[in-house]
């Protein structure tokens, strides 16, 4: 029988303290559509650059899905023992969706035309740079899947972030389309395995004052 699970909401400090990246999945646990639905709405909540939203999210969900993603993904067994692989994808073209989203704005009164228009021409004058755009992509898409990933963690689901797949290969496999650009795998399952130990550095390594 495959089985599922779900877990209350927790404390917000407690899933910061209890995310981890766990890379041994229950195999036989499986996800709903309806609940990844809801941890990507949620981790599309998170902040963007002029609110363009440069990300897409990809969801390998299916053992047979994730068997062709397993020798792109370096073979690493977690990616077929997990309940879904979610690809976060950073759009190179967000520019585009700058109607999508200011329009409703205009429309409900809560922006004028003007201001609209001037945003509209900042954007543009941004993505000219093609360095910028891809830039913005790997920013601000890496925003939205740490939120993703605290989002499963609240909601009982453990997971862990891959860089080391290729590339390449993912686009090819699964038709991406030229405008995204693949940031990073995140696997998502019922752990079955403590996540390994690690130290943080002391924060007086990772900071520098400046009062003055």
């Amino acid at each position: 029988m495959v089985n599922t699970i779900s877990t209350p909401a927790k404390d917000f400090f407690a899933v910061i303290n209890e995310r981890q990246s766990v890379r041994k999945y229950d195999p036989n646990v499986s996800i709903s559509k309806e609940e990844l639905r809801d941890i990507i709405e949620m981790a599309g909540k998170a902040p963007s650059a002029w609110n363009l939203q440069h990300w897409h999210f990809v969801i390998i969900h299916g053992k047979e899905a994730q068997q062709r993603l397993y020798p792109i993904a370096n073979h690493q067994q977690q990616v077929v023992d997990a309940s879904a692989v979610i690809a976060v994808l950073g759009d190179l073209e967000a520019y585009k969706n700058t109607d999508a989203v200011y329009d409703s704005l205009v429309n409900e009164g809560a922006m004028s035309q003007e201001i609209k228009e001037r945003i509209a021409q900042q954007i543009e004058a941004a993505y000219r740079n093609k360095q910028y755009a891809r830039d913005a992509a790997f920013n601000n898409a890496s925003l939205a899947a740490m939120q993703l990933m605290l989002v499963a963690t609240a909601k009982g689901w453990a997971t862990c972030p891959i860089g080391g797949f290729n590339a390449e290969q993912f686009k090819q496999e699964f038709h991406i389309p030229e405008r995204y650009i693949p940031i990073m795998l995140i696997t998502i399952g019922k752990s079955v395995a403590p996540a390994r130990r690690t130290t943080r550095l002391p924060i007086e390594t990772i900071t520098t004052w400046i009062e003055r």
